[in-house]
């Protein structure tokens, strides 16, 4: 064996590394950060073919079985990333009007805590106009700042905190039974409750920000899995329309983001149509989607935007649905099999204690 062929069957075997990963059900965060960068990890793949077929003679069986490795974990990748892409069919159809009292837009942005830039995010505003705003890591300096909005937005929900998981929701739609919760963490709020659009419907939201999988923020993704999944399963129990907004530190192509959409039936507007990466804005290599709005199948989409930077490490994102009722019959919504609503559940049983006291005050409004 050549020195040129060890490497390479050394790069091979690195490379199953981030597919045995993603195939493991393990929640410790080295395995689950596998999950993010699924699109870098196919164009390596994608490398390691082309040397495969440049460096090997194909004059022994291993040849042909180290290709083939490469191969397979080429395709899972792509196979994972596959509906983001325009090539896949759209999960959410196309809205029949652009505006009208059934349309509603929705601007979501993890400002950074630290960041000071805030004429930018005003700016934007002042030029999208959407009938709600959420910030994630907003503190009381974001609070202050955003103050010159309130005019413009007469419902407001605020949740300052300086340690990256203060949010505030701001509306110039009627808010009604809006209620800071704290399901996983006391740390961690979510903010809870219906907002009504022009038409005179209401709608569900669930505004989310769990923390990550990380060495800094949390050693498993347990209580981020447990928290999107509790409120999955109240979504799907009350059968009410919804919007799920938020950074959700976890990519749209993760198991655990696949399984709450079809733990709580909500829709994905990005399937068919692109990654709409978010973060990070400094790194364009090395981009993920992690700021995510679901909703549930009465609605189409009008139009979905990455807004440019606001000095944050993540790209603000817009998006514009339309309330249609007869979509219900036009659009698939995403049901659990029996294994995916077991292991749904053996992610909420693992989860801090407190997410099962929370779950029980999660109740519809009429």
């Amino acid at each position: 064996m050549s020195d040129s062929e060890i490497i390479l069957v050394i790069l091979i075997t690195l490379s199953c590394i981030p597919t045995l990963a993603s195939l493991s059900k393990l929640d410790q965060w080295w395995i689950r950060g596998f999950d993010f960068p699924r699109l870098q990890i196919s164009l390596l793949q994608l490398i390691l073919i082309f040397l495969c077929l440049y460096l090997l003679p194909y004059q022994a069986f291993w040849h042909y079985v180290i290709t083939g490795i490469v191969g397979f974990n080429f395709l899972y990748q792509g196979y994972k990333i596959f509906p983001y892409t325009m090539f896949s069919k759209k999960q959410v159809l196309r809205a029949d009007k652009k505006e009208g009292p059934e349309v509603v837009s929705v601007l979501v942005s993890n400002v950074l805590m630290d960041n000071d830039k805030y004429h930018k995010l005003l700016d934007l505003v002042q030029k999208e106009k959407p009938n709600m705003l959420l910030t994630l890591e907003s503190d009381s300096k974001w609070e202050k700042a955003l103050e010159a909005i309130e005019p413009h937005y007469p419902y407001r929900v605020k949740v300052p905190q300086d340690n990256l998981y203060g949010m505030h929701l701001y509306a110039n739609l009627p808010l009604r039974d809006t209620q800071v919760k704290r399901i996983i963490s006391k740390e961690i709020p979510s903010i809870h409750g219906y907002v009504q659009l022009k038409s005179g419907k209401w709608v569900r939201i669930y505004c989310l920000h769990p923390k990550p999988p990380s060495p800094t923020e949390d050693d498993t993704s347990t209580n981020r899995d447990a928290e999107l999944l509790v409120v999955g399963k109240h979504i799907k129990e009350n059968q009410e329309s919804t919007f799920v907004l938020g950074d959700l530190n976890d990519v749209a192509w993760s198991r655990t983001t696949r399984l709450f959409q079809a733990t709580s039936g909500l829709l994905d507007p990005r399937i068919g149509r692109g990654f709409f990466n978010t973060f990070h804005t400094k790194y364009p290599f090395f981009r993920w989607p992690l700021d995510h709005l679901f909703h549930s199948d009465d609605f189409k989409l009008v139009t979905l935007r990455r807004l440019r930077s606001i000095g944050s490490d993540h790209f603000p994102i817009l998006i514009k649905l339309c309330h249609q009722p007869e979509a219900m019959n036009q659009q698939e919504e995403p049901e659990a099999d029996r294994e995916e609503k077991q292991w749904a559940d053996e992610k909420i049983a693992k989860g801090s204690p407190r997410q099962k006291v929370e779950l029980s005050k999660i109740t519809a409004c009429s």
